[in-house]
């Protein structure tokens, strides 16, 4: 059983994001996809793939700020090279990117294994912080139409016991984490006390509010790229902030679905862009164009940067 789990790890998420592949492409014909592909705009779409470069290299040098309190001064150009290809390394085994990013700032810049990757989990609660924001500014600003379409799908009465029940379940699954031993409850006290934990040692920091800026840049520019990207497409042209918000939050979220989020991305949009009546063969089209272009960044700066570091800190290990 000990084996099987981390190979089911590895394994399952490859073969959802084929099964999606396979089902994303039987809802579209490869010609009509192609014929998007060629019709779109590709100023916003080198636009997207230029915002995510800067979110990307912003990540780099925000790292830096939490090496500097651990006594390390790295290299912006390993922090970017680590970054991008841990990016890369996640498509082939999920979250094993993580892992190769603090070794690599273990084997060049000589950060203790244990200590980077704690970093690299202080950024993963910054980040956590940051979408659940996101996730709260398109609810507040979306409400009435969230509203709406629930009480259109259920019946109210039938809203009001569901809403019932689901506090219900919280109160009880919230009473049962506090006063259980099991593993299961212990693993949620940790993250919710990780998060809380990580969220106030932000403010410890020497330079906090360096640190705050990057992070809201990162995802004011992965918002940016999403939105730009849209605009390739004329069918999608005047999309609103409702559809982008909520597409962006599902393609956040299929993102850890499947490696990289190979299949899943592309549906994911399908399904909230489809909430907003917008037409499903640009929606799934422009899910493919945005998966494509930022992966393809990926796996061209991730390569770079896989075979350069050697190179580049050639001289540093030659002293």
């Amino acid at each position: 059983m000990s084996k099987t789990k981390p190979i089911l790890k590895i394994v399952l998420p490859l073969l959802l994001g084929i099964l999606l592949v396979w089902y994303s492409l039987s809802q579209i014909s490869i010609s009509t996809l192609v014929q998007y592909f060629k019709n779109a705009n590709y100023l916003w779409i080198f636009l997207g793939v230029f915002l995510g470069i800067l979110s990307h290299t912003s990540r780099a040098y925000r790292w830096l700020f939490m090496a500097e309190p651990l006594g390390y001064k790295p290299k912006l150009a390993n922090s970017f090279m680590a970054v991008y290809s841990a990016y890369l390394i996640n498509f082939t085994i999920p979250r094993a990117g993580e892992i190769a990013r603090a070794s690599i700032l273990t084997n060049y810049e000589n950060v203790p294994f244990e200590k980077g990757f704690g970093t690299i989990v202080a950024e993963r609660v910054a980040d956590t912080i940051m979408l659940l924001i996101i996730i709260a500014v398109a609810l507040f600003l979306e409400f009435e139409f969230i509203f709406n379409f629930f009480v259109e799908k259920f019946r109210p009465q039938t809203l009001i016991i569901g809403l019932l029940i689901l506090l219900l379940m919280i109160a009880l699954i919230l009473g049962f984490v506090k006063r259980s031993k099991s593993s299961f409850a212990i693993k949620i006290k940790s993250f919710i006390n990780g998060l809380i934990e990580g969220a106030l040692s932000i403010f410890k920091m020497k330079r906090k509010w360096s640190f705050i800026f990057h992070t809201v840049f990162i995802w004011m520019m992965y918002l940016l790229m999403f939105y730009v990207t849209t605009l390739s497409l004329p069918d999608l042209e005047g999309i609103s902030l409702a559809p982008v918000l909520i597409g962006f939050i599902l393609a956040s979220f299929s993102i850890a679905a499947t490696n990289g989020g190979i299949g899943s991305f592309p549906e994911a949009i399908v399904i909230a862009f489809l909430l907003f009546s917008l037409p499903e063969d640009p929606s799934r089209a422009f899910g493919w164009i945005m998966w494509s272009s930022q992966t393809i960044v990926i796996i061209i700066l991730g390569g770079i940067s896989l075979l350069y570091l050697p190179i580049y800190n050639r001289k540093k290990r030659a002293v």
